[in-house]
C-alpha cells in the first residue's frame, strides 16, 4: 500500500502573530538543542530531527529515482504529516536553487550553493524572495580534507568520524551568527547537532533549519 500523508489544520494562528506564515510546529516551540540523525541502512536518505527532550519534531525523506531533486519533510517518523517540500529548481546540477513551500503549496523561501566557492569551504546562500537572508559557511575546511585522506587508511578511517567533526555557521549579511551545526562525534553513525545562537522569526527559523537540512543531504558525502 502507498504511503499517507496529510496537510496540517490551519488551526488559530493569533497565537503566532501572524496570518501570513504557518510555522510548522503550531502548538510546540522548538526546543534547542536539535539532535539530527541520518538513518542507517535505508534506500533513500532520511533525517530524523529531535529537539531537546529527545521527542521527534522533523522527519526528513529525500525521494528516489527523481531528476530533479525533491525531499518530503514530516512532523513525525510515521510520515504521517506532510508539512514541507523541498524541490530543485533544474535536473540535478552543483548550482541548483532549492525552494521550500509549505503544505498548502505557499513558498517559504529556498536555499543555493555556491557553486566553485563550495569546493573548498561549503558555502550556501539562503534566499528570501530574490534576497540572501542569510548564509551557511563551513567554519574550518581543513576538516573536511583530513577527514578525507584519514578515511582511506585502513582501520585508521574507521575513528575519522570520532576525531573530525565539521561545523557549519548560520550568519545574517552583518555577520552576526544565528545557528551553529556540528557533527557530533561517533565512530559510525552520522549525528549532528544545532544550537540556536540569536533569535529569529517563525519564517526565519523555518527558512534556516530547511536550509541545513538540505545542506546536509547534499553534503553527506564530503564529511
Amino acid at each position: 500500500m502507498g504511503e499517507t500523508t496529510r496537510s496540517l489544520p490551519v488551526g488559530d494562528l493569533s497565537a503566532w502573530g501572524t496570518t501570513e506564515f504557518r510555522p510548522f510546529l503550531p502548538y510546540t516551540p522548538m526546543q534547542y538543542p536539535l539532535e539530527l540523525t541520518f538513518k542507517f541502512w535505508a534506500l533513500a536518505p532520511q533525517i530524523s530531527v529531535k529537539n531537546a527532550q529527545g521527542t521527534v519534531v522533523l522527519y526528513v525523506r529525500q525521494k528516489l529515482f527523481k531528476l530533479k531533486e525533491a525531499i518530503n519533510v514530516f512532523s513525525d517518523s510515521q510520515r504521517n504529516t506532510l508539512i514541507y517540500d523541498i524541490k530543485a529548481d533544474r535536473i540535478i546540477d552543483f548550482s541548483a536553487c532549492y525552494h521550500f513551500s509549505d503544505a498548502d503549496g505557499k513558498p517559504i523561501g529556498a536555499v543555493k550553493r555556491q557553486g566553485l566557492r563550495s569546493l573548498w569551504r561549503a558555502h550556501y546562500d539562503i534566499l528570501d524572495g530574490d534576497a540572501a537572508a542569510f548564509t551557511i559557511q563551513e567554519e574550518n575546511p581543513w576538516i573536511k580534507v583530513i577527514d578525507t585522506l584519514f578515511a582511506e587508511v585502513p582501520v585508521v578511517g574507521i575513528f575519522t568520524g570520532y576525531f573530525f567533526n565539521p561545523t557549519y555557521i548560520v550568519s545574517r549579511p552583518n555577520g552576526k551568527t544565528v545557528m551553529r551545526l556540528s557533527k557530533q562525534p561517533t565512530f559510525l553513525s552520522r549525528v549532528f547537532s544545532i544550537q540556536q545562537i540569536d533569535q529569529l522569526s517563525d519564517r526565519e527559523e523555518a527558512q534556516v533549519l530547511l536550509s541545513l537540512l538540505m545542506m546536509l543531504l547534499l553534503e553527506r558525502n564530503r564529511g
